[in-house]
């Protein structure tokens, strides 16, 4: 058996490309040696009100901290609730309870996996302050509902937009529809450093002035605590080079379109693939390229099968925050969210980015469709 060794991300060969550019850029922070809130870090965060088209842009240490910094700004009280998804990363549970409010978990939409609509509006109660929306894998929840009932019961949206950079909903970034909007720089994202690191985004000012004594030490100036902070800052060195990739991530986000098209066109003529859904309103970026295998197609058999020929496959995600250790005592069982449940069994997501070739991509379709046609 010939073993393929495709990475599921080359980062190597991403961030290659613009090994001169960063170079020179990093010479330009270490000659400055001003590593903390200098000027790297100012361009930086000017260009990304630019780019994603927002008032007010600061960076931190990470999306995690995007996260729970953004809820620490809302003056919520112990005991409010949030609203979020369990069919995400974990860091959107726990950000809110390391807010001392509750996250409450409501079931994902079957054809988008976002934000099941319907049952967000039954959730919604007098102790509700919050929803906390993860636009999945890169595609955008429908935020022309969610703003409506938001507005209507005055509650807050927090758009974590970690896997969703530049995507569109009805012409707009997402990230611009809610209150506050967080994003992740991992190395592996869309937009990624060489290292961890995060970014808040918002268009209320005032809220912008907030977040930023929060993220550093709870200062009006220096030496003067207004209020109870952390220390979240982004350092120059990442700053110097996220400055450097976000000129390209357009660029990027085309690229991985591409790929997926590619990825659309092979497996729509499988009756055993469901691919990912389009929408005339929305511009998915394809953080993630992830399909739902039909019933009967063992999704865990094709990932080893994958394995084996040296073809990287990922799920996201395998066990749901509900049924996660760490929320035992809430008490939810097995099938309290049947469609997230139901995801986390027939998911898997292929190799998507922008140093990716046909020839790489047709040995995954090709070992993708032996499996599911055997």
């Amino acid at each position: 058996m010939t073993s393929l060794n495709i990475p599921f991300v080359d980062l190597k060969k991403i961030n290659s490309t613009y090994k001169k550019q960063f170079l020179y850029s990093l010479s330009s922070a270490i000659e400055k040696s001003n590593f903390i809130k200098g000027k790297k870090i100012q361009l930086l965060e000017k260009k990304l009100c630019e780019v994603f088209k927002c008032k007010n842009a600061l960076t931190l240490n990470s999306g995690t901290d995007a996260l729970i910094v953004a809820i620490k700004s809302l003056n919520l009280k112990k005991g409010d609730e949030i609203i979020t998804t369990s069919n995400t990363w974990i860091s959107s549970a726990y950000a809110i309870e390391l807010n001392n409010c509750k996250p409450v978990f409501v079931d994902v939409d079957i054809n988008d996996f976002q934000i099941d609509i319907n049952l967000l509006k039954k959730k919604i109660n007098k102790k509700t302050k919050a929803i906390l929306l993860t636009h999945l894998y890169g595609f955008p929840n429908n935020m022309q509902e969610i703003c409506k009932l938001a507005k209507k019961n005055k509650i807050f949206i927090i758009e974590d937009i970690a896997q969703a950079h530049l995507a569109k909903y009805r012409n707009k970034i997402v990230g611009n529809f809610g209150d506050v909007a967080c994003i992740s720089f991992y190395p592996s994202k869309n937009l990624g450093a060489l290292g961890d690191g995060g970014a808040i985004m918002t268009n209320d000012d005032d809220l912008a002035t907030k977040l930023r004594m929060i993220v550093n030490h709870g200062q009006s100036k220096r030496y003067y605590h207004d209020s109870i902070g952390v220390n979240s800052r982004l350092d120059a060195m990442q700053a110097a080079i996220l400055k450097v990739k976000l000129k390209y991530l357009d660029d990027y986000n085309k690229a991985r379109r591409i790929v997926a098209d590619r990825y659309d066109e092979a497996f729509s003529k499988s009756d055993k693939v469901i691919i990912p859904l389009r929408s005339e309103f929305s511009t998915h970026v394809f953080h993630q390229y992830t399909i739902k295998l039909a019933d009967g197609v063992d999704r865990d058999g094709l990932n080893t099968f994958l394995a084996e020929r040296g073809i990287p496959s990922m799920i996201y995600y395998p066990v749901p925050n509900h049924l996660q250790k760490a929320y035992a005592y809430f008490g939810y069982q097995k099938g309290d969210f049947e469609t997230t449940e139901d995801l986390c069994s027939r998911v898997i997501s292929f190799p998507i980015h922008t140093e990716m070739d046909e020839e790489q991509q047709n040995l995954i379709v090709s070992a993708v469709l032996e499996f599911i046609n055997h």
